[in-house]
């Protein structure tokens, strides 16, 4: 069976895509510093898949502890999850986001080259294309981004072209997702952020049992739908499927290539709160507050490189997201 090194592996989407792993007979080595997520997740994903995930605990700007993994392990490939995500956060902290998220991948490409490992699935995002695309957003679409944690991604998409350039044998796929929301069915494993959510669900969630007063909405003067923001909003478990098949195309291939992961289909912020109060029997209150600099009227993602290259569609629709995400809520209140 292939070893997979999966880091962030307690995290929000690592976690979901451990099971997608386990599950097709794959042997997952975790490492995960538990800056945002909970070491009581690896149980869940036991309970979930009858199989454990071999775990470090530690942090990849630690180099020496991304050797012992490689020596303890014969590593297959690397599917990267671990990285700082918060976009507002980033821009009160861009020293912390640059190093955590360019440096810790440095470390873990130099990692694999000193062990001669060249498959690498990248956790990239959307936020890597320019705002003044055109959607929907094409994966060779000009990139640039509007903050430090935007530009954390454009900058790893580089080293990672720049890499194949110079070793033909490296093969990975950068995987460009839009706004992963929902849970596992189990209601075992979902999102649930130390702190204050930087995502839209786990608010309305916060919302929804009482542990915030209301949703604060940035602007309803877009020229959407609406009046409120339009994103791709696609379901945890089919981006978890997606790196389960950019893995076995890594395996089998050469080459650097960047696929979105989303629906190809938007949703306003209010759409999203009815079809949450519809499948929860919740009120969700809201308050309209100004635009946030950086956000655009909407964006989604064209999904045939996807299907053609990956063989992978999304098979959730907004109202399975919406309940899944629920359902693990009401579990862990």
């Amino acid at each position: 069976m292939k070893n997979i090194l999966v880091t962030g592996a307690t995290g929000f989407i690592g976690s979901h895509t451990s099971v997608e792993l386990l599950e097709n007979g794959y042997n997952v080595i975790g490492i995960d510093n538990l800056y945002n997520s909970d070491k009581d997740v690896l149980s869940s994903i036991e309970y979930i898949t009858g199989k454990s995930v071999k775990f470090y605990e530690g942090d990849i700007l630690d180099y020496s502890i991304l050797k012992k993994i490689f020596l303890e392990n014969n590593i297959d490939c690397v599917i990267h999850f671990a990285a700082f995500k918060a976009v507002g956060e980033s821009v009160e902290k861009p020293l912390d986001y640059y190093y955590n998220n360019v440096s810790g991948t440095l470390n873990i490409l130099n990692c694999m080259r000193e062990f001669n490992c060249k498959k690498f699935i990248y956790s990239s995002s959307a936020t890597v294309y320019d705002k003044d695309n055109p959607i929907p957003y094409l994966e060779h679409y000009k990139k640039s981004a509007t903050s430090p944690y935007g530009y954390t991604k454009v900058m790893v998409e580089q080293i990672l072209s720049d890499i194949y350039v110079s070793d033909k044998d490296f093969s990975c796929v950068m995987l460009r997702y839009f706004n992963p929301i929902g849970a596992h069915k189990s209601g075992l494993i979902g999102e649930n952020p130390k702190g204050v959510p930087n995502n839209l669900m786990p608010y309305i969630c916060d919302v929804a049992i009482s542990k915030r007063e209301f949703l604060n909405v940035f602007g309803n003067d877009y020229n959407t739908v609406d009046g409120t923001g339009v994103r791709d909003y696609v379901h945890v478990v089919d981006i978890a499927r997606g790196h389960l098949e950019a893995m076995k195309y890594v395996l089998i291939s050469k080459g650097n290539i960047g696929i979105n992961l989303g629906t190809g289909k938007g949703t306003s912020v209010l759409e999203l709160v009815e079809c949450f109060e519809r499948v929860s029997g919740k009120k969700i209150n809201i308050r309209i507050c100004g635009r946030r600099d950086g956000d655009i009227d909407e964006f989604y993602a064209d999904t045939t490189k996807a299907r053609e290259i990956l063989g992978w569609e999304s098979r959730f629709d907004i109202e399975d997201m919406c309940l899944d995400s629920w359902n693990y809520i009401k579990a862990h209140i």
